[in-house]
């Protein structure tokens, strides 16, 4: 299903204007309580039930800040962080209010998602909040387990010992400070893959600053219902649910990740049920939805209006899949909505215009690894490589394609993405030399490679991914795609990275993870799916255990952590 690029300032986009303009987050949090929106919890009881817990804004907000009071006691104020690690539910959610609203910083902990290594989990958790200075730690008592307290480590409060401690205070106990724009609101750290993960810094300015973007950008009224099952411990999820109800006048169904997961279904569901109009995800997600709405069973989909993809490469192919399993359900083509964005720049950096579906752009294969030049073909031309575009700078945003030396260069010329603007960071915490490595006279290096046509993005994905073979630039995506859906490869398990050959040059290598005791019959289809996708055979094919290969607490695949393993033969090989 392709579409035509439309211009924002040609299209008839329902953006509106936001009126909720105050730097502080604090401020932005009591309009959210006053707007009459409200957060529904939901709950699995079964496979296909759920329970459901409605709480208006102005509740939740009292709630928080009876617990705002609660932290008070324990010494939590402006400039304190707070580390939180617990699962979606409602008062971990009031508690992470509750830490802004005190003018603390919230750092929210990954959660055990894949315990392929439990101790490496708790390993990476001690090191976040560590490296966050945080003063407290606040735990649900069934992930106890996985903060081991010490001695020197910050004080651990549970949280239903911090809410009931809240039940007991009035929400007049609790003494607001006063707002300051320069105050840190959220600590957002880095996979944590290496032992220093990156503590990406966003103060209040540039997280009110990009809620204003992302409300306008989706064109938000208060006749959305946002649907929700995304990480709070991923900037897609965390500044997700504060973009809706939580500072606008949006209603907001909140699942959490693990019930999605096991049962993908649950989203549609909710979706249809609640009359969601807006959600996001990541592309694996849409393949996932796309398999559940093909099962039995009647939806309502007629409302949905935007599903926003993001926070991984996007495959075309996977959101035509997903369109085409929604149109029986009332699913529009223009539900699509390819979005670019990362942590630095707090979440959202381009957006399409909204329900005008996606727009692929077809370019030729080797002129893009070759020369570097996104050359247009025909949709079905031989070799053509096919790439989402994810639309225009949001409000307050320059975006630039920098070439060597940090040249800007012309459109359908791939360089690196780099981006100006209020929303963006204000560095990593305590590491002024990544900073100055990425943060450049107010310009931010993304490490992501991409092209403009128009000043619309898109994106070919990260600089340090390329696999250099013989001068041509081959995307790690292109090798993975190409292989998945056999038989006996587990989909979305799938690695593909360069690694040294002879004399020094580089060569294709590709883990995947599989079930099968003896996978050899596997590599001639594996290898000749490689040479029809890029014309360069694999130099190495590597199966490795379920579950065992690297991926960060959000789900993305470690490319260069599974390449160091390879090297160092610590894969889990079958």
């Amino acid at each position: 299903m392709r579409s035509t690029a439309v211009s924002p300032s040609a299209s008839a986009s329902p953006s509106t204007t936001n009126p909720y303009r105050s730097s502080s987050l604090i401020t932005r949090l009591e309009e959210g309580a006053a707007s009459g929106a409200a957060v529904t919890f939901v709950t699995p009881v079964d496979r296909d039930g759920w329970a459901e817990d409605r709480v208006p804004m102005a509740r939740l907000h009292d709630d928080a800040r009876s617990m705002a009071a609660a932290l008070a006691a324990l010494g939590v104020g402006p400039g304190a962080h707070v580390a939180l690690l617990g699962p979606t539910t409602r008062d971990f959610v009031t508690a992470l209010t509750a830490v802004w609203i005190s003018g603390a910083a919230a750092t929210v902990m990954p959660l055990p998602m894949r315990l392929a290594s439990i101790e490496e989990f708790v390993d990476q958790t001690r090191r976040r909040i560590t490296r966050a200075d945080a003063a407290l730690v606040v735990v649900d008592r069934d992930l106890a387990a996985f903060f081991d307290a010490r001695p020197g480590d910050p004080p651990m409060v549970y949280l239903d010992d911090l809410a009931a401690d809240a039940a007991r205070r009035p929400p007049d106990s609790y003494v607001r400070p006063a707002d300051d724009p320069d105050a840190l609101a959220i600590l957002q750290f880095t996979s944590g893959s290496t032992a220093h993960p990156k503590g990406v810094m966003v103060p209040h300015r540039s997280l009110t600053s990009n809620l204003t973007a992302i409300q306008e950008g989706l064109g938000l009224t208060p006749d959305d219902v946002a649907v929700s099952w995304l990480p709070l411990y991923h900037d897609m999820g965390l500044v997700g649910i504060l973009a809706n109800a939580l500072t606008a006048p949006v209603d907001l169904v909140l699942g959490a990740p693990q019930d999605f997961l096991a049962a993908p279904a649950r989203w549609v569901q909710w979706l249809s049920h609640f009359g969601g109009t807006c959600t996001g995800g990541p592309d694996f997600a849409y393949a996932l939805a796309a398999r559940a709405m093909r099962r039995p069973g009647s939806l309502d989909l007629s409302r949905w209006r935007i599903g926003l993809n993001g926070a991984e490469p996007i495959d075309p192919r996977s959101v035509e899949s997903f369109l085409e399993a929604g149109a029986p359900h009332g699913l529009r083509p223009g539900v699509a909505f390819c979005a670019y964005g990362l942590a630095e720049a707090t979440l959202g950096v381009t957006f399409p215009v909204p329900e005008k579906g996606m727009t692929v752009d077809p370019v030729d294969r080797r002129a893009l690894e070759d020369a570097g030049e996104a050359r247009p073909v025909a949709d079905d031309a031989p070799g053509a490589k096919h790439f989402a575009r994810v639309g225009w700078p949001l409000r307050d945003f320059d975006l630039k394609i920098a070439g060597p030396g940090g040249r800007a260069l012309g459109d359908r010329q791939v360089g690196e993405i780099e981006l100006r603007g209020p929303s963006l960071m204000s560095g990593y915490y305590r590491d002024p030399e990544a900073t100055a490595a990425v943060l450049t006279d107010g310009w931010l290096r993304t490490g992501d490679l991409g092209y403009t046509i128009d000043g619309e993005l898109v994106v070919c994905g990260r600089a340090k991914d390329v696999i250099i073979v013989g001068g041509r630039n081959v995307f790690p995506e292109d090798v993975e795609r190409a292989v998945a859906g056999i038989e006996g490869v587990r989909t979305g398990n799938i690695i593909a990275f360069g690694a040294p050959a002879k004399r020094g040059r580089e060569a294709i290598v590709v883990v995947a993870e599989t079930r099968l005791d003896d996978p050899s019959p596997l590599r001639d289809e594996m290898s000749r799916r490689i040479v029809d996708a890029v014309g360069i055979p694999p130099a190495d094919l590597v199966f490795v255990e379920p579950g065992s290969l690297p991926k960060t607490s959000s789900g993305k695949l470690q490319r260069s952590l599974c390449r160091k393993q390879h090297l160092e033969s610590t894969l889990r090989t079958v």
